[in-house]
């Protein structure tokens, strides 16, 4: 059994190898790629990803699964070969269902979709990116089909990222969650909002970066083991689990570049500490998008916009920023930073209203799939949505459909486990408050690493050995469950707001 299981492995590590040599390539045309790149960058993706699958679902990789069958079951359900060859296998039967000619085609149309993105982005003109989009949702529909039977058309969409997960199960937690949320944002409306001007002036673009940095480094993102530049969009990539790199964007005129660099090393952070005994396999990355989010939205928001963060972070600030904030209490950044105030940007809204922005997108998803509405309603839909639940219309598609890159990724289905990955995240917090009751005295000291190593301990370190609903479970005691996120928003914005 041993030398199947060290061939399986090795086989598994080939795949590894080109998949993060596609993430090199992606992270390239996203941060350094001439425009005119954009068609060989195209060409490389597709012969990547066909070699890739080709490896994967060769039927010599089913027999080893088929015989190792018998070594997986005498093994600890929970030790890591028994985790590998149960991930592997349900990889290979999932990956086994799609033609390599499709893996081939997507590869192609997404990598030269995201240069018309940014084009139609530029241009703020849906038509220029609808052609990609329409190929992208058809091509979407048809990977779906070779998983039919299915309870829903969005179901092997949504698994692939967020593995055992349903349509149904998200829809009946955002139907729990959004009358709650609402009901905040309503509250809170009838209320005096915090003063932001203060986050709205000049701020020297190096300094901002050279703080972001900063304080990435202290929440523990090893820029030893990383790097940051800057993209459109920003996102984290990993090249190998000591190379994992972040993006960021700053503007000179708001303060919002810090928490994008925060959102991004909390991403980066969870890469970097998961265990090396699983680098080069299908454990060697995070347990699905949603866990992988909580990470981020934990670092950004629940640490990052916290009191006790800015207690520590304060005092910096205001040296890193001479005569910015000299009249500007630390009750009043805090409350600044925190105020609700419905917008056009998903990347830039609050708490209490993020996650709307996501359950629009996920009914937008779901209706072009079903047929519902065509690719070309798609911005006329976007703005009646947005008017309907945070009351605001863009001016332009680049304020409305085309400010996401996802679609143009071909990530569909990968909406949900952003809102999610915010109901994780303060489940988390919650657990870890209970495991280590000094915590908001830590982090008001500048003690980051003590809720790094509980997380490290309690979820980094697992990869993806756990489909997620079981990692939360394990961590917390329960499945993904809104109360702890709306426990968490009605205290914070009760105080703010005197609600």
């Amino acid at each position: 059994m041993t030398d199947k299981l060290n061939k399986l492995k090795t086989i598994l590590g080939e795949v590894y190898d080109l998949s993060t040599a596609l993430a090199v390539l992606d992270w390239d045309q996203q941060v350094n790629m001439p425009v005119a790149g954009s068609d060989g960058r195209a060409s490389q993706a597709s012969t990547i990803s066909r070699m890739a699958h080709e490896i994967f679902v060769d039927d010599g990789v089913g027999e080893l699964l088929e015989a190792l069958e018998p070594y997986r079951r005498e093994l600890p359900p929970d030790s890591d070969d028994a985790c590998l060859l149960k991930v592997a296998r349900r990889e290979y039967n999932r990956r086994k269902k799609v033609p390599t000619a499709y893996v081939s085609e997507f590869a192609a149309v997404t990598s030269a979709a995201h240069m018309q993105w940014e084009h139609a982005r530029a241009q703020a003109d849906f038509s220029i990116f609808k052609p990609a989009l329409e190929k992208i949702f058809r091509l979407r529909r048809e990977y779906a089909g070779f998983f039919a039977p299915y309870d829903h058309v969005y179901d092997p969409l949504l698994d692939e990222f967020e593995p055992g997960m349903k349509t149904a199960d998200v829809k009946e937690i955002f139907a729990q969650l959004r009358p709650q949320q609402v009901k905040l944002i309503h509250a809170i409306r009838e209320k005096t909002a915090p003063d932001t001007s203060f986050l709205h002036q000049q701020f020297d673009s190096q300094q901002q970066w050279n703080f972001g940095v900063e304080a990435a480094k202290m929440i523990g993102y090893d820029l030893k083991r990383g790097r940051q530049d800057k993209a459109a969009h920003p996102f984290t990539t990993t090249f190998n689990l000591n190379d994992v790199r972040i993006t960021t964007r700053i503007f000179p005129d708001n303060f919002s570049g810090l928490f994008s660099t925060l959102h991004e090393a909390g991403h980066a952070i969870y890469e970097q500490n998961i265990s090396p005994l699983l680098e080069r396999s299908p454990l060697g990355t995070g347990a699905s998008l949603a866990i992988h989010e909580s990470q981020s939205r934990l670092w950004e928001n629940l640490v990052g916009r916290s009191r006790e963060f800015w207690t520590f972070f304060y005092p910096r600030l205001q040296a890193a920023f001479p005569g910015r904030f000299d009249d500007v209490s630390l009750e009043k950044f805090y409350c600044g930073i925190n105020r609700v105030e419905p917008g056009l940007i998903r990347v830039d809204a609050d708490e209490a209203t993020y996650n709307l922005h996501v359950m629009l997108r996920l009914e937008l998803e779901i209706a072009v799939l079903e047929g519902k509405i065509a690719v070309s309603d798609l911005p006329e839909a976007w703005n009646e949505k947005m008017r309907e639940y945070l009351g605001v219309t863009p001016e332009n598609d680049a304020e409305g459909v085309l400010q996401d890159v996802h679609w143009a990724g071909g990530a569909i289905g990968y909406f949900p486990t952003y809102a999610l990955g915010n109901l994780i995240s303060a489940q988390l917090r919650e657990t870890a408050e209970k495991a280590i009751p000094d915590l908001d005295r830590q982090i008001a000291n500048g003690n980051f690493q003590i809720l790094r190593e509980w997380l490290t301990e309690n979820i980094h370190r697992h990869g993806s050995k756990f489909e997620p609903q079981k990692l939360v479970e394990m961590v917390t005691g329960s499945k993904i469950d809104p109360a702890p996120y709306m426990r968490y928003l009605n205290r914070k914005y009760g105080e703010i707001y005197g609600l």
